[in-house]
């Protein structure tokens, strides 16, 4: 038994390396571009190997993409539900969120950029999404808690659907995020610490029954 749990827990590491690597070289070169022998190579483990653990590329870019944002949200999420403040005060903290991901995690952005470029042209079924969408339903679950604590002290909007609110926020700020972190921005972007903080403000006035 303590044979078995020692192979598991190295398999585990080695698993966590690959993707470690991958992320690194998808983020920096695109998905497309890099193929799984450079993995390999980058990450020190037999190509054999990798395939064992990823049976194919679809399946290393999802598992990839599941355990980035599963890190990245723990990480974020652990500074916006604090368990104190007002539902409008957790959503602003919810929304500034995405401002510190341009700040201090522009790899996973442009990671992103590409995954959801890859996905798409893969044709990756839902069944192959699976893992990193139960890591999005995570974000989802907490909104709701936020959402539920705007409707217990009026500081939300209550007359837009949660799945409205959740989603335009979500998809905005992401969306605006990644431009800027990819490059793709008119005039260069000179500013985008104080655009982005009016795209929060704005939705702030959208959604929030009170000034914060």
């Amino acid at each position: 038994m303590r044979g078995q749990a020692k192979d598991k827990a190295n398999i585990a590491e080695k698993k966590k390396k690959v993707m470690e690597t991958a992320f690194r070289l998808f983020s920096e070169k695109g998905i497309e571009t890099v193929p799984m022998s450079e993995i390999a190579d980058a990450s020190g483990i037999a190509r054999a190997s990798i395939y064992r653990y990823f049976p194919a590329k679809q399946d290393l870019v999802v598992s990839t993409s599941a355990w980035m944002w599963e890190g990245l949200i723990q990480e974020r999420l652990s500074t916006v539900y604090t368990g104190k403040g007002t539902g409008a005060q957790v959503f602003a903290a919810f929304l500034d969120s995405f401002l510190q991901m341009y700040r201090n995690h522009r790899d996973v952005l442009r990671f992103s950029q590409f995954f959801n470029v890859y996905v798409a042209r893969e044709g990756t079924s839902s069944e192959q999404l699976r893992p990193f969408m139960e890591v999005i339903q995570n974000v989802a679950q907490l909104f709701h808690e936020a959402y539920e604590m705007g409707r217990r002290d009026g500081t939300l909007r209550m007359d837009i659907p949660e799945q409205e609110m959740f989603s335009s926020a979500v998809h905005l700020m992401l969306a605006v995020v990644t431009r800027y972190a990819v490059g793709l921005v008119y005039g260069g972007g000179s500013a985008p610490d104080r655009e982005l903080t009016l795209l929060k403000e704005m939705l702030l006035r959208q959604y929030t029954t009170e000034p914060i």
